[in-house]
């Protein structure tokens, strides 16, 4: 090898390093789950050079069809595997600039659920304010797991995955929050048959975490909005009706007042010579 090929593989070599320096960065990932006291809730940080980069709490469960031999063994019948994500998870994550990922793996990997994030807009944009949301969502299952498939399912492995979604947007540098359920539904590779995956108290933030282990402002998501108001819908009423009595009555006395002050003249006029 000549001078010149050496330097061309060095410097293809450095071009390679310089591209995927940011995945060489130092992740830590922590399962924090056992601080929740619903036993259905998962807490989950990830760390990069010792400062937290993403932050998720959420309840999920997973609706997955699967096939299973009929009772004349000729066809097939289709049934439901519901699935809860337990606090048992293996976790792995990437956090950079503009795009984060969250990897939680249980039962020896039979199962992956992938969150993925991104931070959309530009910063020199004064017109239009940048934002993120979870972009896509990836489910990986192994039919053969037979402690939610029956005995008998078609065994397989397949993915599920969504397409062109737009979840939990987000104002830059807020954390979303949303205790009803949402759900997402996901394309299978088994026969295109649709995964279902819900999540309920969610408080996730994948970018821009100001203090290590604590989220920023919370973001409600619309729902929690509507519920919000809807609580406080009757106690506005209330508190206007009671002002209007209020004022009502104030008016009232005031002219009462006022008119108790006034010398009566009588309507009758014989009365007049009685008068001054």
């Amino acid at each position: 090898m000549n001078f010149r090929s050496r330097a061309q593989g060095l410097q293809v070599c450095l071009l390679l390093l310089f591209a995927i320096g940011p995945n060489l960065a130092e992740q830590e990932v922590e399962n924090l789950s056992g601080l929740s006291s619903n036993p259905e809730k998962n807490i989950f940080a990830i760390r990069e050079n010792g400062t937290t980069c993403l932050m998720a709490e959420f309840s999920a469960k997973i609706l997955v069809p699967y096939e299973v031999p009929s009772s004349n063994d000729v066809d097939w019948n289709v049934e439901e595997a519901n699935i809860q994500l337990p606090r048992d998870t293996d976790i792995r994550g990437k956090c950079w600039n503009n795009e984060s990922e969250l990897h939680l793996s249980w039962l020896d990997k039979s199962y992956t659920l992938k969150l993925f994030f991104v931070k959309e807009g530009q910063d020199s944009t004064k017109s239009s304010k940048r934002n993120w949301k979870m972009n896509k969502v990836q489910f990986l299952y192994d039919l053969s797991e037979r402690t939610n498939f029956k005995n008998g399912a078609r065994p397989g492995k397949h993915t599920a995955t969504t397409h062109h979604i737009s979840l939990m947007a987000t104002p830059a540098g807020m954390s979303y929050e949303c205790e009803a359920t949402e759900k997402v539904s996901l394309t299978s590779t088994d026969q295109k048959k649709t995964v279902v995956l819900f999540l309920s108290e969610v408080h996730i933030q994948p970018f821009d975490i100001q203090s290590d282990f604590v989220y920023s402002e919370e973001y409600k998501c619309l729902t929690d909005q509507r519920k919000q108001l809807e609580e406080m819908l009757p106690i506005i009423l209330g508190v206007t009706l009671g002002l209007a009595i209020v004022i009502i009555l104030a008016v009232y006395h005031i002219h009462h007042k006022m008119t108790s002050n006034q010398v009566q003249i009588p309507r009758d006029r014989s009365l007049y010579k009685h008068m001054g």
